[in-house]
């Protein structure tokens, strides 16, 4: 189970800074995902062999400084609610200000671990004017300087030995794990009623009636699976606005740990920004994916309005665009059980595995016949291929010269791979290594 770690403080503090750090030592080596990374709020990062999950708040503040101030309220709310690790950065340059006293105010409150980090310390000055931030009565304090780096290794010493260690699952079956994620008002909930046929999960209006994802132990066409709901989660009181940045940090948690992810989408409002959001954490976790299209039955419709919509979400999914999108009403029923039976389907395609002989027997012809482009006079000649032993479905090609194996070449093997065999809904990786 990953940890998360939740980076809070007032703007132009250097959150970002300190979270591009975190996640780039990791990153830069270790994830050759290719496409582009959409969300730059959150990523994984590791420490002394400790891999946790990191989610920057500043990045979703918008609007002028008169709506800062409430704004980040909520958001220490939420990371308080949400994370494992809370790290408060302030600014030694500025020394404390109001709204620091604010968010420590929030702090002091709650149990969780809290790790005061100072910014900007780069000198012996500045490590005795840090000094003043024992006022926040957070305790002990960290220094360092996110633009170079210094003190950062103390720091990240400090939060991996806060971390709790992972927990074992409590159940030895270990079930798969379908989320069924989304933003507010898309059907989550009505979606999990129609199925198990009960009113299971009640929105209430009471704040903090449901804090935790809430699994149902699900058995449909001889396949037990467990459905877990992330709708409930939001307390109510603190959705004042319809942001961002809540629905995918409540997402967060419910992704990493499940296998498929059943996106639920408004048909009235179309893939939107934090539709987008939770897909790409979703495929960034290289979970598989599910889109269902609800509320199907509030659209006009004419002839076209399906396949329209359809490609209107595959442009947007570019460039895993081999996804199952299906059309659905969780009020009229209808495709409920269509949609839970594509999800296992996909669940199957992302733990199959093809036999050695087999991919070599289907690709080594197709690469013949179309070969990697020669760069520089030299020729890529490709071997061998087989799939990794790994949880989701990776592959590697044994070639004289990886380094010269271009993205569009990748992209053209993964395409035949889909078409070839079924890896619908599941992201795969495809690596390239010297024979």
């Amino acid at each position: 189970m990953n940890n998360i770690v939740a980076i809070v403080g007032r703007p132009n503090v250097g959150k970002s800074t300190f979270f591009n750090r975190l996640i780039q030592r990791r990153e830069a080596i270790v994830d050759s995902v290719s496409g582009v990374t959409r969300d730059r709020n959150y990523g994984k990062s590791e420490w002394n062999g400790k891999e946790f999950s990191v989610i920057d708040t500043g990045g979703y503040i918008k609007g002028s400084d008169d709506i800062f101030e409430g704004e980040i309220r909520r958001q220490v709310e939420l990371a308080i609610d949400e994370a494992d690790v809370i790290v408060f950065v302030v600014d030694v340059e500025e020394g404390i200000t109001p709204m620091d006293e604010e968010v420590a105010k929030l702090l002091r409150k709650v149990t969780k671990p809290i790790l005061l980090a100072v910014n900007k310390v780069d000198n012996g000055q500045r490590e005795k004017d840090a000094v003043e931030f024992y006022n926040l009565g957070l305790g002990e304090f960290y220094t360092f300087a996110g633009m170079n780096g210094s003190g950062t290794g103390d720091l990240l010493d400090a939060l991996v030995e806060l971390l709790p260690n992972a927990q074992e699952p409590e159940d030895n079956e270990e079930l798969p794990r379908f989320a069924v994620v989304g933003r507010p008002n898309a059907g989550k909930s009505s979606f999990i009623n129609a199925l198990i046929g009960e009113e299971r999960f009640v929105v209430t209006d009471i704040a903090g009636t449901t804090r935790d994802a809430i699994d149902t132990t699900y058995n449909r066409f001889g396949f037990e699976f467990k459905l877990v709901d992330t709708a409930g989660i939001r307390r109510k009181a603190k959705v004042k606005e319809d942001l961002e940045f809540y629905s995918v940090m409540r997402s967060v948690r419910a992704i990493e740990h499940s296998d498929i992810c059943i996106l639920v989408i408004d048909a009235t409002r179309g893939f939107e920004g934090q539709d987008q959001s939770i897909f790409w954490l979703a495929e960034k976790n290289r979970k598989g994916v599910v889109i269902l299209v609800n509320k199907w039955d509030l659209v006009e419709k004419d002839n076209m309005t399906t396949r329209d919509y359809e490609c209107k979400i595959r442009e947007e999914l570019q460039p895993f665009d081999d996804v199952p999108i299906l059309f659905v009403s969780a009020l009229t029923k209808q495709r409920l059980l269509k949609a839970l039976e594509t999800a296992v389907e996909v669940f199957e395609n992302r733990k199959q595995r093809i036999a050695t002989s087999k991919l070599n027997d289907i690709m080594l012809p197709i690469i013949e016949h179309n070969p990697p482009p020669a760069l520089k006079g030299k020729y890529v000649k490709i071997k061998f291929c087989m799939q990794l032993p790994t949880p989701t479905p990776q592959f590697v090609f044994f070639c004289n010269l990886p380094q010269y194996v271009k993205e569009p070449y990748k992209r053209y093997l993964e395409n035949k791979m889909r078409d070839i065999f079924n890896l619908s809904g599941v992201p795969i990786d495809i690596y390239f290594r010297q024979k």
